[in-house]
């Protein structure tokens, strides 16, 4: 069991809003600090820059360390420090002589780095706990300086003195999730978008890359597994949805490649870039950068722990409210290995914003399951159990990052939030352990230092599943609260039904498919990412793109077409007629005729009809009846086990059958003919006798 501090939610997820950036003439940023925290003696060391924000041109810039007088003391407190007005005083900075770095001059947008470095005595606080530090930049343009802070960077760094016993397990814990969005025919649309987060400095690369930079150190992998199918699908050419005969496609000795090879198949249209009218990207958009990305992304996980989502990254809660047996699905989508590199991986749960439903939590099969302490009150536990369910519970107030003005996500203020919040634990004397998840769309210009910063006594890096703190029991109403803003923002069941149409009509076309038997698992997929968090953000274009999906498979499936006799006429009771099945696909099918006719008529469906790509096949129907008249008749082309799949045809059936009273009638009237004939040779026979005597 574990304490988890989710990192930065989605914007429209977060429950408290982050300062505003300030606009001050000098912009300043903290690059690196050395060492990570206030050692017990020695320098400590800091590298930035400062960039000229206005029109004007600044002359004799200082740089100046500040730090405050009093140590912050508990998690509470640090969370209101990090939320202060940027432009608020914080600490006093030293101006003693050689303790500062200036800076000539900077023309209007110019930038130029700094690198300061101070003895640690001249700090001068000796109190643990965790302390601002940050830098001051003071300059002139045209007029005499005023001592007021032009530019300042701040951040936290905590004092851990040396005697201090004990250690804080920490996890961290790196989210590989991405809305996966679909054209009509399958192919994967946003390939410019795919191109710039797979590509170096783009989201999906900066994360793998940061788990990349840990090395030895153990990280633990949140992964969708739709994202790595997603990127092998673009490497792959992007193709639509395929129809082909998948046994001839993957023969036994066929296997996957960790880097599959690019296609020349060129993908169909591009949704996005059509809708906008912008021109379409070239298929091969994304491939260089997804293979590079499969490559370090399969390296990067040799060895660390992968913790699995639901395929597609199912928004959990709306599925226990909607539809629960679509979880089963996407658990059983997302199995227990991770393709293409046969990776073993624990199933888990976890929503970007860190609320998960109560609901979702019963539902969930074995799971490493996070939520965010904030559904504990002020007092969270350091682990919990609902609902015989084991809570990872994780700290939202680490998931903020750094203080303003600063860049909260930036590496360095991540690394130092991440640092403060361990020590305050170790410092309370407590063995509350922290996990924390790495924000989901992190773009880092780099990692160097991270990991090294976090190289100290008092914080122990190891993987989620390491973690084992004392749990205590909670019930939806002592102690678990899932709001209201929540429960709004789930997805709607017309989501969920669209999603279950499109998974139907997944099912019937592979059914009608001769030898395809992937069809219906690619379908599957598409209707899964259609039910996850990132469509929380636009449920409705997210529905419409389901739609627009299920109307493409529904026309490949009407074009397998039923042509009728333009009318037949029965002269018994029953009788036989043909129909044509006509295929415009370019793949064999397996096909039924069924009938819907006026009563008492009454049609035999037809044994199975195997149509050849593009091929014609005549089939022989039986229509039985006892009454006279005409009959409407439907023939409906349907699959294998009766689903009709859009094409009918339409003709009437006369029946012109003769009634036991007719045949009766005229049999009486041939008795009386053929009597009539005999009674009429014997007279001319008697007359004949007669005329010889």
């Amino acid at each position: 069991m574990a304490v988890a501090a989710t990192m930065a939610p989605a914007p429209a997820q977060a429950e408290q809003p982050a300062p505003a950036a300030v606009e001050t003439p000098l912009a300043v940023t903290i690059d690196t600090l050395t060492p990570s925290y206030l050692p017990a003696r020695g320098p400590v060391r800091l590298t930035g820059s400062v960039t000229n924000n206005t029109d004007d041109r600044w002359v004799a810039i200082n740089t100046h360390v500040f730090i405050s007088d009093t140590p912050i003391t508990s998690a509470e407190e640090l969370e209101e420090q990090a939320a202060l007005d940027p432009e608020e005083a914080v600490g006093e900075r030293i101006t003693v002589p050689g303790t500062f770095e200036t800076i000539d001059s900077l023309e209007p947008g110019e930038s130029e780095q700094f690198s300061i470095e101070i003895s640690r005595s001249r700090l001068g606080v000796e109190a643990p706990g965790v302390y601002w530090f940050g830098v001051h930049a003071l300059g002139e343009a045209g007029e005499a300086r005023d001592g007021v802070a032009d530019g300042r960077a701040r951040t936290f760094v905590p004092l851990v003195p040396p005697r201090t016993r004990g250690s804080v397990d920490t996890a961290l814990v790196i989210p590989i999730r991405r809305e996966v969005r679909y054209t009509p025919d399958g192919s994967l649309a946003d390939i410019r978008g795919w191109a710039r987060a797979l590509d170096t400095g783009g989201s999906l690369r900066s994360l793998v890359d940061f788990g990349a930079a840990a090395g030895s150190a153990p990280v633990t992998w949140l992964v969708d597994p739709a994202v790595p199918d997603a990127v092998r699908h673009l490497v792959d050419g992007n193709r639509p949805r395929s129809l082909e005969d998948t046994e001839e496609a993957q023969g036994p000795d066929d296997e996957e490649s960790a880097t599959p090879q690019p296609t020349e198949e060129t993908p169909s249209e591009e949704t996005d870039d059509e809708e906008s009218g912008a021109e379409r990207p070239p298929a091969n958009l994304a491939t260089e950068p997804g293979l590079a990305w499969l490559g370090r992304f399969g390296e990067a996980l040799e060895g660390d722990q992968i913790l699995a989502l639901p395929y597609g990254d199912l928004d959990m809660s709306a599925a226990a409210r909607r539809d629960p047996e679509m979880y089963s699905r996407a658990r059983r989508a997302a199995g227990t290995d991770l393709q293409p590199w046969g990776l073993t991986t624990t199933p888990a749960i976890a929503s970007p914003s860190g609320y998960v439903s109560p609901d979702a939590i019963r539902i969930a099969q074995p799971s490493t399951i996070l939520v965010s302490d904030r559904m504990f009150g002020e007092n969270p536990p350091a682990a919990a159990r609902f609902a015989n369910r084991d809570l990872t519970i994780t700290s939202a107030a680490a998931a903020e990052g750094g203080p303003g003005p600063d860049d909260p996500l930036a590496p360095l203020a991540v690394r130092q939030r991440i640092l403060s919040e361990a020590a305050l634990r170790v410092l309370d004397g407590g063995s509350q352990p922290l996990v924390v998840v790495m924000p989901p769309q992190w773009t880092l210009d780099s990692t160097t230092g991270f990991f090294d910063g976090l190289d100290v006594d008092w914080l122990n890096l190891v993987e989620v599943d390491d973690l084992d703190p004392p749990s205590a029991t909670v019930t939806e109403n002592g102690g678990l609260d899932y709001p209201t803003s929540q429960i709004i923002r789930e997805l709607d069941a017309a989501n969920f039904v669209s999603a279950q149409g499109l998974i139907g009509l997944g099912g019937i076309l592979e059914n009608v498919l001769s030898r395809n038997d992937a069809v219906d698992s690619e379908v599957l997929g598409q209707s899964l990412n259609s039910l996850s968090y990132s469509s929380r953000e636009h449920p409705q274009s997210s529905r419409a793109e389901t739609d627009r999906s299920r109307r493409w498979i529904s026309g490949q499936l009407a074009s397998i077409r039923v042509e009728a006799p333009p009318a037949v006429t029965l002269s018994s009771s029953t009788g036989r007629f043909s129909a044509t099945i006509t295929n415009h696909l370019d793949h064999p099918v397996r096909v039924r005729v069924a009938s819907d006719a006026d009563a008492p008529l009454s049609i035999e469906d037809t044994d199975v009809i195997e149509v050849a790509a593009g091929g014609r096949s005549s089939v022989l129907l039986e229509a039985a009846t006892d009454r006279l008249g005409v009959h409407n008749v439907q023939l409906i082309v349907t699959s294998e086990d009766g689903t009709p799949l859009g094409s009918s045809d339409s003709l009437p059936i006369r029946s012109a059958q003769v009634s036991d009273v007719i045949w009766l009638i005229l049999g009486a009237g041939v008795a009386l003919l053929f009597g009539a004939i005999l009674v009429r040779l014997v007279r001319r026979f008697r007359q004949a006798r007669r005329a010889r005597a």
